[in-house]
């Protein structure tokens, strides 16, 4: 498994908030709900993702962007636009003033907005809980980008569009899983553009001393690797491996091995019911209390703890 594979298994949505939402001009939402992310594909019409620091980012149909919470941002036909909308945690919508919308904007199954066959038809669906995400990859992402219908092709969109209307058994399930596919490709092509600024450790994935040494880390993080080990992996010296893996990937072997081991734990907390005990071992900690301690210091709460906040 290489390492943006690893990242990519990631996203895992449950319950997601998918709409279909549709409206005609003047038109703008205000979104708060700090969703850990959220991707829009434009389907029809213009729409603008008006983020509060930053600037502002224009979509036209088949062009996609993705927004990393949990900071707010506006979606318009323009960006001057008033916000005729508020969306908050949960998916509830209120008016500007705060009075809740109360379906006044439900135009039937999973759709949204002023008319279902509005100017403007975009499908959005959002992450709820930072645990399906992994935050390796949150934090790999910048706060907004965008793929333009120019250099990606959405061969989802059809499928997209007949499902997020469609009420059957499993249905929620189905679109989870399309929402996942559709954040993979997405990444994968964002990951690969030529002017895209990666993170570090993944250009580093290219060189052929410390490429192989991440891969043999994201591989078997619950082995008791070593620098010394490592460095005879790749046919290289401790003091080689260690200064070209530190300046290629940001941080040290053992800190990227660390880093590594405790988003697995955090992640496994959420979506397994296994022991504090069975969770050390197989991130690579001998025991409950050495990987609590470790994860304490790292998340500022005890495994337990993270894993009831997460239920």
């Amino acid at each position: 498994m290489d390492v943006l594979t690893g990242l990519l298994e990631g996203p895992r949505a449950r319950g997601a908030f998918m709409i279909r939402a549709c409206f005609d001009p003047p038109w703008a939402v205000r979104v708060e709900d700090r969703a850990p992310l959220t991707v829009m594909l434009l389907v029809r019409g213009d729409a603008w993702i008006v983020p509060d620091g930053g600037e502002a980012l224009r979509l036209r149909p088949g062009d996609l962007a993705v927004a990393r919470g949990p900071d707010p941002y506006t979606c318009a036909d323009a960006p001057g636009t008033a916000p005729q909308a508020l969306i908050l945690p949960g998916g509830e919508c209120h008016y500007p003033d705060g009075r809740p919308l109360n379906g006044v904007m439900d135009l039937g199954v999973r759709t949204w907005g002023d008319r279902p066959d509005g100017g403007t038809v975009m499908l959005i669906g959002t992450y709820r809980m930072r645990g399906e995400i992994g935050g390796r990859l949150l934090d790999a992402l910048p706060p907004l980008l965008s793929l333009t219908s120019d250099v990606w092709d959405c061969p989802l969109l059809p499928f997209l569009m007949r499902e997020i209307v469609r009420e059957a058994p499993g249905q929620e399930v189905v679109l989870d899983r399309l929402l996942d596919l559709l954040v993979i490709a997405a990444l994968r092509a964002w990951f690969d553009r030529p002017e895209a600024e990666p993170p570090a450790w993944y250009a580093a994935l290219s060189d052929p001393v410390v490429g192989p040494a991440v891969r043999l880390l994201q591989d078997d993080p619950a082995h008791p690797w070593t620098v010394a080990g490592l460095a005879a992996k790749a046919g290289v010296s401790r003091a080689a491996l260690a200064r070209r893996f530190t300046r290629l990937v940001g941080e040290p072997p053992m800190a990227y091995l660390t880093g590594w081991r405790l988003a697995l734990a955090a992640d496994r907390l959420r979506d397994t019911d296994d022991t504090i005990g069975a969770l050390a071992r197989q991130v690579g900690y001998g025991s409950a209390f050495a990987l609590s301690t470790a994860f304490k210091r790292a998340y500022g709460v005890s495994p337990q703890e993270w894993r009831s906040g997460a239920a």
